[in-house]
């Protein structure tokens, strides 16, 4: 007579090929195999560590402005990751040095207000913002040529509503803030956008449109790319984000040179 198997299999083991989600674990005797209880607490922390992993902002400007991106760093109130978890209101802040040196350095970095703001913030995850930021704006590109010339705004300690004070003092039509979302058990690394119209302080999550876990396991960078420019070019027509502008994106043709697509580089004064 054969002995029973170790591990008793789950009937749903097939659905595995279609999710990263804990399904389908199978079961020892009355609990989990070994396996997936160590699996399970590798994921816990590879989620904690992203958590309070510190973004490299230097590294991340510096590979920014070899790709040729023009950049800047700033800072929510929020003085360190400890302070940014207890108060998220501080994360939603511009710290008043930054708001300051901010203010100053806009006009020389950009001379005329820009259309667009782009905010690539820590968040929940810096393991997102730095694995996924740069590959985002690369295939942001092919609609956007002119995005070289716009500001990229790296902050850290910051929340999503710090893009709009960004977006504020910049002058800017639009912002989109590119963060880090909060990591899952088999997500840890997911990149979350939100795009805001007319951007100023005080507005809520009413007024922005999400696009959420971008990276190559979840919503890869070029459908990310088509589904914000879909948005940006809607928020431009509207003029306004939010639970106003649908996304539409999948039943319509969006096309590099489409002539729905708006002109990101504002003209600067006579």
């Amino acid at each position: 007579m054969s002995k029973p198997a170790i591990v008793t299999p789950d009937p749903w083991l097939r659905l595995q090929s279609l999710t990263r989600a804990r399904v389908a674990l199978g079961r020892s005797g009355v609990s989990l195999p070994t396996r997936e209880v160590l699996r399970f607490g590798t994921a816990h922390a590879q989620a904690r560590d992203a958590v309070h992993q510190a973004l490299d902002v230097q590294a991340l400007q510096s590979e920014l402005h070899e790709a040729g991106f023009n950049t800047c760093a700033v800072h929510s109130q929020a003085a360190d990751r400890s302070v940014y978890l207890r108060r998220p209101d501080w994360g939603r802040r511009l710290a008043p040095d930054s708001a300051d040196a901010l203010a100053q350095q806009a006009p020389s970095l950009w001379p005329a207000a820009p259309k667009l703001a782009i905010v690539v913030a820590d968040g929940l995850s810096s393991l997102a913002t730095r694995s996924h930021a740069q590959p985002l704006l690369e295939a942001l590109l092919p609609y956007f040529p002119e995005l070289y010339r716009l500001p990229v705004v790296v902050a850290t300690q910051a929340r999503v509503a710090l893009g709009d004070e960004v977006g504020h003092i910049l002058g800017a039509e639009q912002v989109v803030v590119m963060i880090g979302e909060r990591p899952g058990l088999s997500s840890p690394d997911s990149l979350g956008l939100y795009l805001t119209a007319h951007p100023r302080p005080g507005l809520t999550d009413a007024n922005r449109n999400c696009i959420s876990n971008v990276r190559p396991e979840g919503l890869p960078y070029a459908d990310a790319a088509r589904k914000l420019a879909f948005l940006i070019a809607g928020a431009r027509r509207l003029g306004r984000s939010g639970v106003d502008l649908k996304d539409d994106s999948d039943s319509h043709a969006l096309l590099e040179g489409d002539a729905d697509l708006p002109a990101l580089e504002a003209t600067p004064p006579a």
